[in-house]
């Protein structure tokens, strides 16, 4: 259920055309809801999943395989890496 809007202290303003705003308050209405109310509760759910999709890295089933080959059996360093750990050492 979505908090009320007596937790609610943080504003967002957004603006809409006349025909917008009557069709967003009419479909409030029908789910017995304030606009706000309304526009948080179908709103929100979108929100995470595009925050959750950015976040997420999915791996196909080879690549996962791959992943976990490397964390069981990680390779030796290169002397490359080496270099780069010796001169991030000789800086602290």
């Amino acid at each position: 259920m979505p908090p009320t809007s007596a937790g609610r202290d943080d504003r967002i303003e957004l603006r809409a055309t006349k025909k917008e705003k009557r069709l967003l308050a009419q479909a409030a209405a029908y789910e017995r809801l304030d606009v706000t109310s309304f526009i948080m509760r179908n709103v929100l759910s979108t929100a995470r999943e595009v925050v959750d999709r950015a976040e997420r890295l999915v791996l196909s089933e080879r690549d996962t395989v791959r992943v976990r080959e490397l964390l069981e059996h990680p390779p030796k360093p290169t002397a490359a890496l080496l270099a780069a750990a010796r001169r991030r050492a000789a800086r602290t």
